[in-house]
């Protein structure tokens, strides 16, 4: 199932959210024009664990906790940028507009740090440059799921030959999604060489986010200030 959107409006324009799609395709951009170059960039900006804990040092680069962030705004390539860039717009805008503006920003931020802080502490010996806004945008997902486990998202369904469209809870889809990365990341420890996917920062990401809303729906002074 691939989300289209969903059918939950908003009551103001995602500042927030349309800016870093701007910025994540920029920087997209910057590295299609780097050629040849590319790899050695991901080495430089992308979060390696090894680094970031000083088992390993790069004599280039930037410094290890700035990569945290740098890595957030680099992907491997276009299905990786598109895929992550319509997850973020179908569920960031609503959450944004829960959020407001600059709440929204840091809670994203603070969702993509905590999932590489959740690959790097269970992966602390690698080397293998981690890029990407989906542990970021996992956390934008857990959210909303907190936030809005009712509306109706429209997903594309494709059944052998025939595809068509459908409107699904978003708990639904949201609850089926963590599942398969839940399942995906035991099979990681089982076979690490099977793929090169952060599972677990996904994973880290969403509950982050599931529980930073949680607290912040429930809080009677947010609702009364800021709802």
């Amino acid at each position: 199932m691939i989300p289209i959107r969903d059918e939950l409006p908003t009551r103001r324009f995602p500042y927030v959210t349309v800016a870093l799609i701007i910025l994540n395709v920029l920087f997209f951009l910057y590295e299609l024009s780097l050629g040849s170059r590319l790899e050695a960039f991901v080495y430089q900006a992308g979060l390696i664990p090894a680094v970031l804990w000083g088992k390993v040092h790069f004599w280039t680069g930037l410094p290890s906790y700035l990569r945290i962030f740098s890595s957030m705004f680099l992907h491997g390539g276009f299905a990786h940028l598109f895929f992550n860039m319509l997850y973020l717009w179908i569920f960031g805008n609503n959450v944004e507009d829960f959020l407001g503006h600059f709440h929204f920003l840091l809670f994203y931020l603070s969702c993509g740090l905590s999932a590489a802080l959740v690959h790097a502490i269970l992966f602390p010996t690698s080397t293998v440059p981690v890029i990407g806004a989906s542990g970021a945008i996992a956390g934008v997902m857990g959210g909303y799921l907190v936030l809005f486990p009712y509306a109706r998202v429209i997903v594309l369904v494709f059944l052998g030959f025939f595809v068509t469209f459908i409107r699904v809870p978003a708990a639904t889809l949201l609850l089926l999604w963590i599942f398969l990365q839940i399942m995906y990341g035991v099979f990681s420890f089982a076979l690490p060489n099977a793929g090169g996917v952060a599972w677990f920062a996904h994973i880290g990401g969403f509950l982050v986010g599931a529980l930073w809303c949680k607290m912040i729906a429930s809080s009677y002074y947010y609702k009364k200030f800021f709802w």
